[in-house]
């Protein structure tokens, strides 16, 4: 860890310094992506990035800090700024159809350091390419696609964090395409890579959680069952309609054997998600959502509180108000926003009682933000939540305010 923080310190002070003795007029915008039409899977390259002069990489990044002031049931830690992230880019093309690119992220600042993404893609037809490195598994449309600066939204949804590990990424090699006609876009990715270990049922939390296995860095290096996880994706977009993505995540978990010799059964963890967007011709208005069904093999031996069935997901909706001329930006916009959560950490019934087993939440987040870029973004977010405990207790309440920015540059 002292070694990446290091690295990437110097990364970051030797592109200051280049850039502070070259004339201006030789950076400049690199385009997002050399393809207009653009997917969920296309997100890792739709980023603006700067070419410093001729040297042999583009630059970019995004920051994300806020304040925040949240109570539940009336209790409240107060007043709390936050520096969420800043994220680097650093992409280059090596040669004719090869191309690089990596995402190193500091998160609380720099109290996380993780590379998130950092991975050569090799080019052979636009249907079939090659991608190899630490990749970001397209579950859902989230993961890959969690930029800040794009949503109108301080927290990420909690489906994607508290359900789904959100920037799941894991050293692996897949092939990924693209097909066009006319408005007509599909796309696919498959992947094998590194996988989830016995911290899903084996946490902190004492239930399963999927985001626990973030903690483990050795999956870079080892696969605790030792067999790939699979993750595969279709998509289909109409440029006038939706884009509607299925994709399916699962492998085995755990460690079913010990140099050669059985010690256990293997036991899965299976992951199904679906996700949605839309423009609204006639108003404007942005839908985004994405809903996943996880099923985990809980050995026998657990007790009831940790579920073998989850799901959750979350909806945004986002309505532009105003885009015009303001405070000196050509196009700024201000948008009203609001987005629908619900999370169910244990799906299903006490075997004993036949109840329901009531481990779960639902947030309800309205916002309003302004945009004086499309890069930029200054928003307000209020947050009610109510979340029950595993015997279907009266809710905890949890209610507050959050404000904040979140900037490409």
């Amino acid at each position: 860890m002292t070694k990446i923080f290091s690295i990437a310190v110097t990364s970051l002070f030797f592109c200051c310094h280049v850039q502070a003795q070259i004339d201006p007029s030789l950076l400049k915008q690199v385009p997002k992506d050399t393809v207009k039409q653009t997917m969920n899977m296309d997100a890792v390259y739709n980023r603006p990035f700067v070419a410093v002069g001729k040297l042999p990489v583009s630059l970019g990044g995004y920051m994300e800090t806020n304040w925040q002031h949240l109570s539940t049931d009336g209790i409240s830690e107060g007043h709390q700024f936050q520096f969420r992230r800043m994220t680097l880019f650093v992409s280059s093309t090596i040669g004719k159809r090869l191309k690089f690119l990596s995402e190193i992220e500091f998160e609380d600042g720099a109290k996380e350091i993780a590379i998130e993404f950092a991975a050569l893609d090799i080019e052979l037809n636009p249907l079939l390419n090659i991608r190899a490195g630490m990749i970001l598994n397209p579950i859902g449309a989230f993961n890959q696609n969690h930029d800040g600066p794009k949503w109108e939204f301080i927290d990420r949804p909690i489906s994607a964090t508290q359900l789904l590990p959100a920037t799941w990424s894991n050293a692996g090699v897949g092939l990924y395409g693209k097909h066009y006609s006319n408005n007509w876009m599909f796309g696919y990715e498959a992947y094998f890579s590194g996988s989830f270990d016995n911290s899903i049922i084996d946490n902190a939390e004492n239930k399963t959680f999927l985001p626990a296995a973030k903690n483990n860095s050795e999956r870079f290096e080892e696969i605790n069952s030792g067999l790939p996880l699979f993750t595969g994706k279709l998509a289909v977009k109409n440029n006038k309609i939706a884009e509607l993505g299925l994709s399916y995540m699962g492998g085995v978990y755990n460690k079913f054997q010990d140099d050669g010799l059985r010690i256990d059964d293997k036991r899965r963890v299976d992951v199904f998600a679906i996700d949605f967007n839309t423009r609204l011709p006639q108003f404007n208005t942005f839908i985004t959502g994405e809903w996943a069904w996880i099923k985990v093999n809980v050995p026998s031996t657990f007790t009831e509180q940790f579920g073998n069935k989850q799901q959750g997901g979350f909806v945004d909706i986002v309505q532009p108000m105003l885009k015009k001329r303001m405070l000196g930006w050509e196009k700024a916009t201000i948008n009203l926003a609001c987005r629908f959560e619900y999370v169910d950490w244990n799906a299903g019934k006490f075997t004993g009682t036949g109840g329901n087993i009531a481990e779960d939440l639902w947030s309800i987040m309205p916002a309003i933000s302004f945009r004086p870029t499309a890069q930029t973004v200054f928003r307000v977010n209020y947050r009610h939540l109510r979340q029950q405990d595993i015997l279907g207790n009266p809710p905890a309440k949890t209610g507050g305010f959050s404000i904040g920015l979140s900037t490409y540059f």
